[in-house]
């Protein structure tokens, strides 16, 4: 019996799986979604988009394993079937119609930001429950943080407010 269990209450438990795994269904939404902007962004800067956003993609793969493993870690399943997916994001559905660079760029802003924030609150909901989880949010959070910096750095005309 791993040391989490015998910690905690069972319901404890649950909880983090339960968010953990939420986690889990978000940023897989998200690594599609930036796979979709890679593969579909068109314009002036089409190039340097495309290439940003693969880099981006290829961030959230060990993000999402991270907070997968750790949800096993407790006892739990870790994951979702891709079937779910729809039902049980937290993220705006993502626009295929969307292929001009400036659209695609502000889009998956919203998404990454949105996901970011989750993350945040989760840091919070799982402070006193279980120290360990919330520093994974804590570290998965640091990472979101700075790709979502340097995408909203693109929709910025360089005026400081």
């Amino acid at each position: 019996m791993n040391t989490f269990r015998k910690a905690h209450s069972e319901k404890s438990r649950e909880h983090m799986i339960e968010l953990l795994n939420q986690h889990v269904t978000d940023l897989t939404d998200l690594f599609i979604q930036t796979k979709l902007a890679h593969w579909n962004v068109r314009g002036s800067n089409f190039i340097a988009y495309h290439e940003f956003f693969d880099e981006l993609a290829g961030h959230l793969p060990e993000l999402i394993d991270s907070l997968a493993e750790q949800a096993g870690s407790l006892g739990g399943t870790a994951g979702k079937p891709v079937q779910f997916i729809p039902s049980e994001t937290r993220l705006p559905a993502w626009e295929l119609h969307n292929t001009k660079d400036i659209a695609v760029l502000e889009a998956l802003t919203e998404s990454w930001a949105t996901a970011a924030n989750n993350i945040r609150e989760a840091v919070d909901i799982s402070a006193d429950e279980d120290p360990n989880t919330s520093d994974l949010f804590t570290e998965v959070s640091r990472a979101l943080d700075k790709d979502l910096w340097f995408l909203e750095s693109h929709l910025t005309d360089g005026i400081s407010n």
